[in-house]
């Protein structure tokens, strides 16, 4: 099946080579910043995928991968047309809550279930750029890597679907302290503390990144989908409940392998 070019608009391009789509951030001139129209663009993204997709790969162009949501937004102005956050926060509680849910779509659908993520990070990720990496189910960085949780020095928190993963991936005293001071997590801790499956030498962050596709690509799509979904519910289940979601579903592996219908 050929290369499928699906998408090019608001610095983000979506590509599909059959079971594999790559999403890549190309406002590098601008370190990929984000606005809204870059978070509809991802949730564009994420709406156009043919249902061949299994693994999905997020890049970005240039020395960062994102440098985080385009300050403009705070601006009487606002962002290409958008209405200012000045003006936003206007609006009714509702309206507003309404709003940030758009925004989130964007981080949203990384982790839908019959997908895996794969995020190649570079340079700084922070803030809206720290939670998309986030939103991905794994995380290649490069050994320049910068993630760092800006939204409190600004008065703000975060709000991009971040909060939920981090603390899962670095427990919650770690998680605060990242957040609340918004500090830098350099290569070495990252990897150390869960936030980066492999780190790498720059130049080999876009192989490496490849590599991990195909490998998640060698298994049967059912069997993986299967595995991940134990994994992200069996946090909110008992020994004995995912023991017996195990039982579950390795049932219908077998009877899908034997070709045996009930």
């Amino acid at each position: 099946m050929p290369q499928l070019d699906l998408l090019d608009t608001a610095g983000v391009r979506l590509t599909v080579d059959d079971a594999l789509a790559t999403v890549t951030l190309t406002n590098a001139a601008k370190r990929n910043v984000q606005s809204p129209a870059f978070w509809r663009a991802l949730t564009q993204a994420g709406r156009e995928l043919p249902g061949t997709v299994r693994v999905v790969v997020l890049r970005a162009e240039g020395v960062s991968f994102s440098a985080g949501l385009d300050r403009q937004a705070f601006t009487p102005e606002g962002i290409d047309g958008d209405p200012s956050f000045l003006d936003m926060v206007r609006g009714s509680d509702a309206d507003i809550d309404a709003t940030i849910a758009a925004y989130q779509e964007a981080f949203t659908w990384w982790r839908r279930p019959d997908l895996i993520s794969v995020a190649a990070v570079q340079g700084h990720a922070i803030g809206a750029g720290f939670q998309l990496a986030l939103a991905c189910d794994l995380r290649v960085c490069a050994e320049d890597v910068q993630f760092a949780m800006r939204e409190t020095s600004l008065g703000l928190v975060p709000d991009l679907a971040g909060t939920h993963p981090l603390l899962n991936l670095v427990g919650y005293a770690r998680a605060l302290e990242i957040c609340a001071t918004g500090r830098y997590v350099h290569a070495e801790e990252a990897e150390r503390v869960g936030l980066a499956n492999l780190v790498v030498p720059r130049a080999e962050l876009d192989s490496a990144a490849d590599d991990l596709a195909a490998a998640l690509l060698a298994a049967p799509r059912d069997a993986v989908v299967e595995t991940k979904a134990l994994l992200v519910q069996g946090g909110d289940r008992g020994y004995d409940a995912q023991r017996a979601a195990e039982r579950a579903a390795q049932t219908r592996r077998l009877r899908d392998l034997a070709g045996v219908e009930v």
